[in-house]
């Protein structure tokens, strides 16, 4: 059995009334395997054109936005290779709407610090989650499937810096962006089976992104895969040299920056329609069966597994 670094936190942040059904987003499950460290990579040195309220808003994230109006966003919990708790999911629900809002925003990068891109739900959140009566499973749920969907109805262009591995949600936050650029010598995977959980509320953006044949594969299989094959599958726009990464992300942004931004906001609202919107009742299931999974026994033991450092009973 890999080697698996739990990302504990304490639940401190109950959900707030504003996450409303109707968002969408993001399966649980983080098997982080972590191989060296990487930089978010230095920004356009150009004075930001944000306020210091708005930029202190976020405890998990590092946002900042270029004059040219270049957001990035930054994933900052280094010591959990960015997994997914409460508070990253609002701090990233708030931003999305934040700067969908603001018109100086024209292209929005999603970066991360450390290791890792993200290595999937912080599984002390999840095992809050198990712990906690039915009421909050579901509050929290929706509000992870929330946070997913503002991002994939952002009207701006958003770009993903892939700089380290990502596994679970984090693939999910590949699936919402419109361009994802990594680095070679990552791996990537959809692993939550392998501790009795589903990507249920990612599933609908991996499964439009990859399609069916290659989500029956990857959501049933907790695999491992590199960077060349994650961009074989599609996960992955372009794989580039460390060296090379910060210059390939510009060279994604510059043409959004020539487009008029209506017309972006309607693109893609057009290519959403046409690929087959995610609508409220689709949203509602996955949150629905997130929290089925959280309350079913292999999803217990999975998770027992994992912090007790054993291999789960269905390993052979």
């Amino acid at each position: 059995m890999p080697d698996h670094i739990p990302a504990e936190t304490e639940m401190k942040h109950p959900c707030q009334r504003d996450c409303v059904i109707g968002l969408s987003g993001q399966g649980i499950g983080s098997i982080a395997m972590i191989a060296r460290e990487e930089s978010v990579g230095a920004p356009v040195q150009q004075t930001d054109i944000l306020g210091v309220a708005e930029l202190e808003q976020f405890q998990t994230l590092e946002v900042s936005v270029d004059q040219r109006g270049v957001a990035r966003v930054a994933l900052n919990r280094p010591e959990r290779h960015n997994a997914m708790n409460g508070q990253l999911i609002r701090d990233l629900s708030s931003a999305a709407v934040m700067l969908d809002d603001d018109p100086r925003v024209r292209v929005v990068v999603l970066a991360a610090k450390g290791k890792s891109f993200c290595a999937g739900a912080d599984l002390g959140w999840a095992k809050a989650m198990i712990g906690g009566d039915h009421e909050f499973r579901m509050e929290e749920a929706i509000c992870l499937a929330n946070m997913f969907n503002r991002l994939d109805s952002l009207g701006k262009p958003l770009v993903g810096r892939i700089h380290g591995q990502a596994f679970g949600g984090g693939i999910g936050l590949m699936s919402v962006c419109d361009v994802t650029i990594g680095v070679s010598g990552n791996r990537f995977g959809l692993t939550e089976t392998r501790l009795g959980l589903v990507p249920a509320t990612i599933g609908p953006y991996v499964v439009r992104r990859l399609g069916v044949g290659t989500s029956r594969w990857l959501f049933t299989s907790p695999r491992l895969m590199n960077s060349e094959e994650a961009h074989d599958l599609g996960i992955l726009s372009r794989v580039v040299r460390e060296r090379e990464l910060d210059a390939s992300i510009e060279d994604a942004v510059a043409p959004f920056l020539l487009a008029a931004p209506g017309a972006v906001r309607k693109a893609k609202s057009l290519v959403r329609q046409l690929g087959g919107e995610i609508d409220k009742e689709t949203v509602q299931g996955t949150a629905e069966l997130l929290v089925e999974v959280l309350e079913g026994e292999e999803a217990k033991s999975g998770i027992d597994a994992f912090f007790g450092k054993n291999a789960p009973p269905w390993q052979v």
